[in-house]
């Protein structure tokens, strides 16, 4: 390369990325590490579908951004390149929470085309992938990953109660849950009904938030595929991951890097400085919250504008406010404070307030001007 007169700039056709993809949240990393026991038992939990007899079901905890999708998606890849006896459905019940389009998914993965749009009833999609399944003689496999929203919409125990006894009613037909949690507080079986506490008894897969040095090694490993050589120096990298560990998930740490980069661009630098980390962190902190806000119904998101301006009121007085805005009923309402509570979203405190008895107040978890500026 001739020498570059301005130094340290980029001309205006470079990047300091190699691959920008590489900082993408659903990217599966080549090199996978740090979760070799979790994949273990995994693997062990489905050795049954792979001798076409019925797997082991699972239960994968953990908090948000500790690997728990990639490591399925690793290994759906692997089953899915050994063999065609196995068909392998991943659900992500934040966009798919109730138990219909739960199933639409899986006859989608079933047919490889979604069910007519005119209104098929349940049991009529579920008979029909039970019997493609009997038919091909398949195994299947569902992971139903983010399962707490199906806690929050009240639809976990049908969906899990039809996946576990499809085998009394379709004889022949083999299918295995893996059910994924990202919700810390979600007891997964107390929650259950008792029908499916019964037949449902899980094989337990934690994963617990990386530590320091494992956070250093897989974002090293990022840098290494998605930046240009010499871009970020180690003393930025583990300014990163301090960052990163302060917030125990991993994705703020990858998403952290992806806008340092972009910085480091807009000022036509050839290396990503402390400062650009810095100002990136402002907007990677609330990954999370930019999540959580994704899937969100337009009720959900108007009753946390409300919360916003009226941060700490009583559930009361901000079901008026809420009311007047959407016309819904103090049930429905009640469902929706739950639901944002547990997503962390808000906290929901029953406080003593004089002459009214018990009554909840709800605050936001977040700066009001994060969640304002995100829900616009």
């Amino acid at each position: 390369m001739a020498d570059d007169p301005e130094g340290g700039m980029l001309s205006w056709d470079e990047s300091v990325f190699r691959n920008e993809h590489v900082f993408e949240i659903d990217y599966v990393p080549e090199t996978f590490k740090h979760r070799e026991s979790q994949t273990e038992s995994l693997t062990y939990a489905l050795r049954p579908a792979v001798r076409g007899s019925r797997p082991l079901n699972v239960m994968v905890r953990g908090p948000p951004g500790t690997g728990k999708t990639t490591s399925i998606q690793k290994l759906f890849d692997e089953i899915g390149a050994q063999t065609s006896e196995i068909r392998t459905i991943r659900v992500n019940c934040q966009v798919n929470a109730t138990r219909y389009s739960v199933f639409s998914r899986l006859f989608e993965g079933t047919f490889d085309y979604e069910p007519p749009s005119s209104g098929i009833s349940f049991k009529k999609l579920f008979g029909q992938i039970a019997e493609k399944l009997v038919e091909e003689d398949r195994v299947l496999v569902v992971a139903l990953d983010d399962v707490n929203y199906l806690f929050y919409e009240n639809e976990a125990s049908d969906t899990l109660y039809s996946l576990l006894r499809a085998h009394e009613e379709y004889p022949g037909a083999k299918i295995g849950v893996i059910v994924v949690s990202s919700d810390p507080s979600l007891d997964v079986i107390d929650e259950l009904d008792s029908r499916v506490q019964s037949v449902f008894r899980p094989e337990d897969v934690y994963f617990p938030v990386y530590d320091s040095p494992e956070i250093v090694d897989i974002l090293d490993e990022r840098v290494r595929r998605g930046f240009n050589d010499g871009v970020i120096s180690r003393e930025t990298l583990e300014y990163v991951a301090d960052l990163t560990a302060d917030s125990g998930d991993l994705r703020v740490g990858i998403d952290l890097l992806r806008r340092a980069g972009l910085n480091a661009e807009m000022r036509a630098s050839r290396t990503v400085e402390r400062q650009d980390v810095e100002d990136a962190y402002e907007k990677s902190k609330y990954i999370n919250l930019s999540r959580s806000l994704s899937g969100l119904a337009d009720t959900e998101r108007t009753l946390l504008e409300v919360i916003a301006h009226r941060d700490g009121d009583q559930a009361g007085d901000v079901y008026e406010t809420f009311h007047e805005r959407t016309d819904l009923g103090y049930t429905r309402y009640s469902e929706i404070v739950n639901k944002l509570d547990q997503l962390g979203l808000i906290d929901a405190e029953y406080t003593e307030v004089d002459g009214r008895g018990r009554s909840r107040s709800l605050s936001l978890s977040y700066e009001r001007d994060a969640v304002l500026d995100r829900l616009e």
